[in-house]
């Protein structure tokens, strides 16, 4: 293997590890929205917390939607069986909050 391959491959590397910690990032923020929006669910904030939370847990899968397109099926497969569950909770947190008030 090239030097230059090596570089590549350490990179492309690099680049998919930056992406899944602004996915787990953006996961740890959207949990917290959400449970301020909960907090605040007998109060006069609650529809600017949901509000925050559901564009934080947008932002969380449009991450995680972005990388899963950019990979391989292998890799993808992979991807979602270590992360899909969780994203999947988030949703399931986030409509659950929703409910409180519909």
């Amino acid at each position: 293997m090239d030097l230059n391959h090596q570089i590549r491959a350490f990179s492309s590397v690099d680049d998919y590890q930056s992406q899944l910690d602004a996915i787990n990032d953006a996961f740890v923020e959207a949990r917290d929205e959400i449970e301020y929006a909960q907090e605040d669910s007998e109060t006069v904030y609650f529809e600017e917390g949901l509000k925050t939370a559901q564009k934080a847990v947008g932002e969380a899968m449009g991450k995680y939607n972005a990388l899963l397109d950019s990979l391989s099926e292998q890799e993808r497969g992979k991807l979602q069986r270590s992360m899909g569950m969780k994203m999947e909770q988030l949703k399931a947190e986030l409509y659950t909050v929703e409910q409180t008030h519909a």
